[in-house]
């Protein structure tokens, strides 16, 4: 069997309960709405721009909280044994890993769709080349995200706290020293030179350039890191593939 093969089949396998049970895709939704709203709103006080500013920042957000969920669910995979049966069918190891990361990567597409169609009666212009171009960006840093989780679950199979602690530890940090919810523009020293390093921010500012439809450098340092997340990421989950069942 081709791994193309295999991963429509795992593809299929994974959203068919999505396609059951849509809600889920509003539950995934309900904190970066969340933050929309609040942030948003409050925001808007300040600027008049403050919806282009906003809604790319919300839009990593969700792809940071969603597509590292991979993670989870191939821990409970693994725990359960499910993810034993899986192994010693035809399918390649490769492909139930990219099957999987498919999905959700369909998944963030469909939300994002959604939260600029929410975002665009609340003041937000739609740019819609640099939003196409942008969104692409979003699902290369997705893939490189899901598969680092899925690498983290793997390497932390027989200890599952450990998968947990150290995902929330990276998550946290990345988000809060990326410029997400607030600008850094007044931040310390310290902070901006931690924003510096932090592979997030240029996706971050690249997505708000691109969605207010400027194609500045910002546009391909973000390329830049999302193309290294995802190799990174792909490459990592490949070396921890054979090792899934031990």
């Amino acid at each position: 069997m081709t791994t193309l093969t295999g991963t429509g089949i795992v593809f299929a396998r994974e959203i068919r309960p999505q396609l059951r049970n849509p809600i889920g895709l509003v539950f995934g939704m309900l904190q970066p709405l969340v933050f929309l709203f609040l942030f948003g709103s409050l925001l808007s006080g300040i600027s008049s721009g403050s919806w282009q500013w906003f809604v790319p920042g919300i839009l990593v957000m969700l792809a940071l909280s969603s597509t590292t969920g991979i993670g989870w669910t191939l821990m409970t995979e693994l725990s359960t044994g499910s993810m034993d049966r899986m192994l010693v069918t035809p399918l390649t190891r490769t492909s139930l890993l990219l099957g999987r990361m498919t999905k959700e990567v369909l998944t963030l597409l469909t939300q994002a769709v959604l939260i600029i169609g929410i975002a665009i009666p609340l003041g937000f212009r739609l740019h819609l080349f640099g939003v196409l171009t942008g969104l692409l960006i979003l699902i290369g840093f997705g893939l490189g995200l899901g598969a680092l989780s899925s690498a983290l679950a793997i390497a932390s199979r027989k200890q599952q706290t450990l998968f947990y602690s150290v995902q929330e530890f990276l998550l946290f940090p990345l988000l809060l020293t990326s410029g997400i919810l607030l600008p850094l523009n007044t931040a310390p020293k310290w902070l901006t030179v931690v924003a510096q390093v932090n592979p997030l921010t240029y996706v971050v500012n690249a997505e708000r350039a691109l969605f207010a439809g400027e194609f500045t450098a910002s546009g391909v340092y973000g390329v830049i890191a999302a193309t290294a997340t995802a190799v990174v990421g792909l490459t990592l989950a490949a070396r921890a593939l054979p090792r899934a069942s031990q």
